[in-house]
């Protein structure tokens, strides 16, 4: 139970809905999320109205208690009781009940989406509900098929859609063309690169890893993520689908041209956007290049840990091969010394325990590649493609802004173009550049929401770390009373030959 209030025990569920309502500093939920949001109750609009004025108690909102007051009661009226104060009361001591309000996970979408509405010039996610919104794997399929030239395929496995699907990179560059025809004004990460011949095993597992980031990054996106496109390329079961996609969105417009907010897009865009965003520019290629650098030390360490792992399994084999040695002993060569026959029998039992520290090394280093490295990657991605959409920005959308009116003012100065017509066009392509800038202000703050991947690396360094070296230091001290017992043997053997 996660607490005791004076009108029941309180379940985890609802500090899970809380934690959904009111993600990071956020402590109040008004009527309108309320309302919406329990929905899915089944309840009627007018016993969720009277459940918000219990609730409420004249605030206007509901805090943390106000909010499981009414959780509590929705799950009373769903038994078909009486929804009142009293009915808390009679609970005090027990636990109250789990009110039915279907996936959480869909609970969650709606609250992000109805922030968003209210407050579109905020991102209005943390980073847990972005991750959240979809988890994937992208695996190589062990067969290799067609007649002439072979190719891989992925098996591209999605929680959110709960489908599996087989891709070649070539669906995957559809896809990304498309992506950047639909969203040109979002941070659409690139592919990794295509290899038309020798392809070997480390190029295809560099690659699986990229197109899983790019997979990861399109589905967790705040907008991309919803789009039809996306559910396409997830969930099309059928051959031949670089094809089908373009086929399917044949008649595809970019963003501004089905966005409510384009048409108000001024309006979403502060006066100092311009400057900010120029700010905001160095401050990524500042980020950038550090990430960089700290993700390029953490492959060298997970390099060096599975180096180390290697010379300790083979330290280990060289000394079974000592002790298995077939060469005939002589009293010639020892001269009587029985070291050698001490050493031969002690070292027969040391290769598992050097083959346990040498596993323990590879797993260390399996563990930073997924927990460290590849979060470190995941994060360059975006900020490479936070690079490339400021890149589209500067290029098409300002330049080309330019060079529409010029080539406006040209028509005009030879009668090609009335000057109604001329405002019109000038208008569209104001408007064009206004969400644009209003975009990249969002993309800036995905960014910036994808920033605690840092803190999240800093956590798993230390974690892995410690106990990557207890690990190893509990398997290096089972080791000890075995050398021990060697070095023991011999230098009592040495000590009776001198004597």
């Amino acid at each position: 139970m996660a607490a005791d209030l004076n009108f029941g025990s309180v379940p985890p569920m609802y500090r899970q809905i809380y934690d959904i309502l009111c993600p990071g500093s956020e402590t109040r939920i008004d009527q309108e999320i309320f309302i919406k949001l329990l929905v899915k109750s089944s309840l009627p609009i007018q016993t969720l109205t009277q459940i918000w004025e219990i609730a409420d108690s004249g605030q206007g909102y509901l805090n943390r208690i106000g909010l499981y007051k009414a959780l509590a009661l929705t799950g009373f009226a769903q038994q078909g009781k009486t929804v009142s104060d009293k009915i808390l009361q009679n609970f005090a001591g027990e636990e109250l009940p789990k009110p039915s309000l279907g996936d959480l996970a869909d609970l969650r979408a709606t609250s992000i989406r109805l922030r968003r509405e209210r407050n579109p010039t905020r991102l209005g996610m943390t980073f847990e509900e972005i991750c959240a919104l979809e988890t994937v794997e992208v695996t190589v399929v062990p067969e290799k098929k067609g007649l002439f030239l072979k190719h891989v395929e992925y098996e591209v496995t999605s929680q959110k859609f709960k489908s599996v699907v087989q891709r070649r990179y070539n669906d995957f560059v559809s896809f990304h063309e498309m992506l950047l025809q639909k969203f040109p004004f979002r941070a659409v990460p690139q592919l990794p690169p295509k290899k038309i011949m020798g392809a070997d095993s480390q190029f295809i597992e560099d690659r699986r890893k990229g197109l899983k980031r790019f997979v990861t990054l399109i589905t967790r996106h705040p907008v991309i993520s919803d789009d039809k496109l996306v559910s396409f390329f997830m969930t099309f079961a059928g051959s031949d689908l670089q094809y089908k996609i373009k086929e399917q969105f044949r008649s595809l417009v970019d963003e501004y041209m089905t966005s409510e907010l384009a048409k108000n897009a001024q309006e979403l865009v502060p006066i100092n956007t311009e400057v900010q965003f120029t700010v905001a520019k160095d401050q990524m290629k500042q980020i950038n290049s550090i990430v960089s650098r700290v993700r390029d030390a953490m492959e060298r360490s997970k390099e060096r840990g599975k180096e180390e792992g290697s010379d300790v399994l083979l330290f280990g084999k060289e000394l079974s091969s000592l002790a298995n040695s077939t060469s005939a002993d002589s009293d010639w060569g020892s001269g009587g010394n029985e070291t050698w026959d001490f050493l031969r029998k002690g070292l027969k039992s040391l290769l598992p325990m050097f083959t346990s520290v040498s596993v323990a090394h590879v797993n260390q280093s399996q563990r930073e590649e997924e927990e460290i490295v590849e979060n470190l990657n995941l994060f360059l991605d975006l900020l490479s493609a936070y690079k490339d959409l400021c890149h589209r920005h500067d290029s098409e959308v300002v330049l080309g802004h330019q060079k529409a009116i010029n080539r406006m003012k040209t028509k005009l100065a030879a009668g090609l173009m009335s000057t109604v017509e001329a405002e019109k066009q000038a208008e569209e392509l104001e408007k064009r550049s206004h969400f644009s800038l209003h975009c990249i202000h969002m993309e800036t703050q995905l960014v910036y929401c994808y920033m605690e991947i840092v803190a999240q690396v800093l956590k798993s360094l230390v974690a892995l770390k410690s106990g990557g070296h207890q690990k190893l230091f509990e398997l290096w001290e089972e080791m000890w009373p075995a050398v021990e017992g060697i070095f023991t043997s011999v230098m009592k053997r040495e000590t009776r030959g001198s004597n």
